[in-house]
């Protein structure tokens, strides 16, 4: 016996107008949201990248003869290593060698992050990221 119920499906050439359409919908949105998130990971490679350059300049800095050229060329070195532009470095006190036993050495480093961005500014405009680190001198 024949089945009386066939069912009929659709040209597949109908298919096919539906599937540009999905993906003229969906293609940008993709695009956008992958370049985001670039972005976004790239600004927090940048974060951690000052805080691990604040922190090795500031190591230098609580040694007993550390100068203040020592710790801007730490902290230059590993930047510029690393393809930073664009960054100041601050510390308190602004001489090392001001330092007695038990105060506090602060190093911070400041990134304009649109210097920085792998596309460009269009997730961060004129975003100012700013990174310390604090060490006691021995």
């Amino acid at each position: 016996m024949r089945n009386k119920f066939k069912l009929r499906s659709k040209p597949l050439t109908a298919r096919r107008g539906v599937a540009a359409v999905e993906l003229a919908v969906c293609l940008p949105i993709l695009v956008v949201v992958s370049l985001v998130t670039i972005e976004v990971c790239s600004m927090l490679h940048l974060s951690q990248t000052l805080k691990i350059a604040s922190f090795e300049a500031a190591r230098v800095g609580v040694v007993p003869s550390a100068e203040v050229e020592n710790v801007r060329y730490q902290c230059e070195s590993l930047l510029e290593s690393r393809g930073i532009k664009a960054f100041t470095i601050s510390m308190d006190p602004s001489d090392p060698a001001l330092l007695n036993s038990g105060d506090y050495f602060r190093v911070s480093i400041q990134v304009d992050y649109s210097k920085n961005a792998i596309l460009g500014s269009f997730v961060a405009n004129n975003r100012i990221i700013d990174r310390s680190t604090a060490l006691r001198a021995d």
